[in-house]
């Protein structure tokens, strides 16, 4: 199989996750596996066994990973763990993204990353979890769905959608600060006249 369609195909799945650190996209890529196999026909690469695919500040873990690159040129690929999982820095803030889930799907023609089964999403001491989790990057929008079909998950959670928000870093003067915004009075406000 041509290595080129290996690495693009391998490098749009790398590429997948919330504001990747943009610098990641000129490293190398590396995959490790115990067995690789290349599908001419079908276009199809499969990585079995302790895979770990890394990129920059991209790393991906799985049992097995499968990429794939349709005839318009588009990649996708799955990867199935127990769990596979995923972890990258995010561009321009000291912010790391971590995901894990049995199934980790990309699909390139919609830019979209969906987490199967047992699915968790964390950035920074944010978290969510749910039975499914779709990301889609062109819009920046995530869906988060619990499993109607389980009455508990594992562990004694139940199968409902679950996310920790934590408070965001306050101002001196107690008020929550929105990244980059600066409160000042209007013109012609005095402070402290009635």
């Amino acid at each position: 199989m041509r290595a080129a369609l290996v690495v693009i195909v391998l490098a749009a799945l790398a590429a997948a996750p919330v504001r990747a650190e943009r610098a990641d996209r000129d490293k190398p890529l590396n995959v490790e596996a115990d067995r690789m196999l290349a599908d001419d026909g079908k276009q199809t690469v499969v990585f079995e066994g302790r895979v770990v695919l890394t990129q920059g500040t991209f790393v991906l873990r799985a049992d097995k990973l499968t990429v794939r690159q349709d005839k318009e040129g588009f990649q996708s690929g799955v990867a199935v763990g127990s769990p596979a999982t995923f972890r990258q820095k995010r561009d321009g803030v000291d912010e790391w993204i971590d995901g894990e889930a049995l199934r980790i799907e990309y699909d390139g023609k919609v830019e979209r990353v969906e987490l199967f089964d047992k699915a968790r999403v964390s950035r920074d001491k944010d978290e969510v979890r749910g039975n499914y989790i779709s990301y889609d990057t062109r819009s920046e929008v995530y869906r988060v769905q619990g499993s109607k079909e389980l009455p508990s998950a594992p562990g004694g959670r139940d199968a409902r959608v679950r996310a920790t928000i934590q408070p965001k870093k306050k101002d001196d003067g107690g008020g929550a600060r929105a990244p980059g915004l600066e409160l000042k009075p209007a013109p012609g406000l005095e402070t402290g006249r009635q």
